[in-house]
């Protein structure tokens, strides 16, 4: 079986390079970037602007190949990639929760960018507390991870 994706736009944001980029949104609060929709996709964003987040789904295109055993960048020890967020997985999909700050357009400003410069976009939905929001039991290893997402930046450690 075969999955093919069409890009329907471009995230923009400061960060040129992986290397000391956030790795998460939380840890990204307040850097601004856009979301350029591409032309044939742009009826789509009609009655977007009502949503104060958005989840973006798009694809790690700098991700150089797949590791399903991966040393994730908040802990020194490996783990299964699926238990991570790690880029370098089998079908290099990653999702942040962005602010829209406002549509002009086919251009989204956002803020809370945690990705890199030019990334393929492949869709966006509103976040939707009700949906999307869970109080949740466990978070494996991260519960004895040392470092919060906040905090750490990515050291290139998946090139």
């Amino acid at each position: 079986m075969s999955i093919t994706y069409e890009p329907i736009g471009l995230i923009r944001s400061p960060f040129a390079e992986i290397h000391d980029m956030p790795i998460q949104p939380i840890g990204a609060r307040g850097i601004r970037g856009t979301v350029e929709v591409f032309t044939p996709f742009a009826a789509g964003l009609q009655d977007l602007d009502g949503f104060s987040h958005l989840i973006l789904v798009y694809h790690f295109h700098r991700a150089p190949h797949s590791r399903l055993i991966v040393v994730p960048f908040l802990d020194e020890k490996q783990h299964g990639v699926f238990a991570t967020r790690a880029p370098t997985r089998p079908n290099p999909i990653g999702l942040s929760v962005v602010k829209l700050m406002r549509v002009e357009g086919q251009v989204l400003e956002i803020e809370n960018v945690d990705v890199l410069d030019g990334t393929p976009l492949l869709d966006i939905k509103p976040y939707v507390p009700a949906f999307d929001h869970f109080e949740v039991e466990r978070v494996g290893w991260l519960a004895a991870a040392g470092r919060s997402a906040g905090e750490a930046r990515s050291d290139g450690r998946f090139r």
